[in-house]
């Protein structure tokens, strides 16, 4: 038998076989199934010719590593990409994207439901160094033509929105942004390509926060910046010139996880959606923010765009005082309250998007709670959940 299966061959496989087989060759290990653990800085040339005119795969250890090879290239074949570089933190992945893109006396566009951290970035580090930024309605669609610069370089887009969930068109988006030749960036993390395959859709450059899915077990920080061809170079260079390595032991739990990642995300979008419409049902609740459901505004783009859900969404709670939130949450025995997701375990937090939002205002009507459902029995979540509305109730 073929320890690998051919490339021609790959090109028919669907996306569960392609994260079983990508970025792995066996008959290059000694038959054993996983690429092992390379570390190390320094690379041994045989030959004054070949350290001269760098003839060797590998140079250092900054670059690239076999173990480093492994995932991008499974990760590149996954997300549809020319190419891609992975990184530290979710956060890493996207500060290398956007300054790959723009330059000082740039312009960049930032969805107004962007991850908290990526607008900090933006308004520290890119507005430091001369580019401007403006945050648009993420709900605008083509309308975003009206907001285009002459030196508009980039357009970050997120769907769902961080925490508030809001759905873009991101093909209508990507359309105008190309027609101006400006550069779509995508925080694909929600989804991963798995539900929403990014370059297919417009998207040049795709990041993936891999400590979510891709980890799957709530102990492992790693990202992944994917691009199409127009821009991997620019991705590359700049991944270059900052050598932002993820550890060689974190890249192999990536690679483990990603074996298992589909099954893991159906079942986590499966309960996701059984949860929210459970939510719905409740008396404290005022409405849930979800995409999957028939009831929300951005539900027709995801039917159109998404091949599923993942297992995060919002709840928006009827008017209470804070003690009665307070008190559901602190008694709480299966979800735990952490700022991270994508587990084997439910979590929850409350958050409030006010403070931040500057093109779009936050008034949700009630205290907002984030969840992310994990792979317990659905019946002990609803029963940890019921007790908790019981504290609710009689703390308000």
């Amino acid at each position: 038998m073929s320890l690998t299966p051919k490339p021609e061959s790959k090109q028919t496989f669907g996306a569960a076989t392609r994260l079983v087989h990508a970025g792995r060759d066996p008959g290059a290990q000694h038959g054993f199934v996983n690429t092992p653990i390379y570390r190390g800085s320094t690379v041994l040339y045989p030959t004054y010719d070949a350290i001269k005119n760098r003839r060797g795969r590998y140079n250092y250890g900054t670059s690239a590593t076999p173990t480093m090879d492994s995932l991008t290239d499974a990760w590149t074949e996954l997300a549809g990409a020319a190419g891609t570089v992975v990184t530290p933190s979710g956060l890493s992945a996207l500060t290398i994207a956007l300054m790959a893109a723009v330059s000082a006396g740039d312009h960049l566009l930032v969805t107004d439901s962007a991850y908290r951290p990526t607008r900090q970035f933006c308004d520290g580090v890119l507005a430091r160094f001369g580019v401007a930024v403006t945050y648009y309605d993420p709900t605008v669609g083509a309308g975003i033509a009206e907001l285009m610069r002459p030196n508009t370089k980039a357009v970050l887009v997120e769907a769902p929105g961080s925490q508030s969930f809001e759905m873009q068109d991101v093909p209508a988006i990507a359309e105008v942004a190309h027609a101006r030749g400006a550069c779509v960036i995508m925080d694909n993390t929600w989804a991963t390509p798995l539900l929403f395959p990014p370059h297919e859709r417009g998207v040049d450059i795709a990041v993936e926060a891999g400590t979510k899915y891709l980890s799957g077990g709530s102990d492992l920080l790693i990202g992944l910046t994917s691009a199409n061809a127009a821009y991997f170079p620019a991705v590359r260079r700049t991944f270059d010139h900052f050598a932002p390595c993820a550890g060689a032991e974190d890249i192999f739990l990536a690679l483990r996880g990603m074996r298992t990642m589909a099954l893991r995300l159906r079942e986590h979008g499966r309960a996701g959606l059984e949860m929210a419409r459970w939510f719905q049902a409740r008396p404290e609740v005022l409405r849930v923010l979800h995409p999957g459901l028939p009831e929300d505004p951005g539900h027709a783009i995801w039917k159109r765009d998404f091949a599923g859900a993942s297992g995060l969404f919002g709840v928006i709670l009827k008017p209470v005082p804070e003690a009665a939130v307070a008190a559901m949450l602190d008694g709480l025995e299966l979800f735990g309250m952490g700022f991270s997701w994508g587990g084997f375990e439910s979590l929850v937090i409350p958050f409030d998007c006010a403070g931040y939002r500057t093109a779009t205002q936050w008034a949700p009507g009630g205290p907002a709670l984030r969840f992310h459902i994990g792979l317990e029995d659905i019946a002990d979540l609803q029963a940890d959940l019921d007790a908790g509305f019981a504290r609710l109730r009689a703390a308000s």
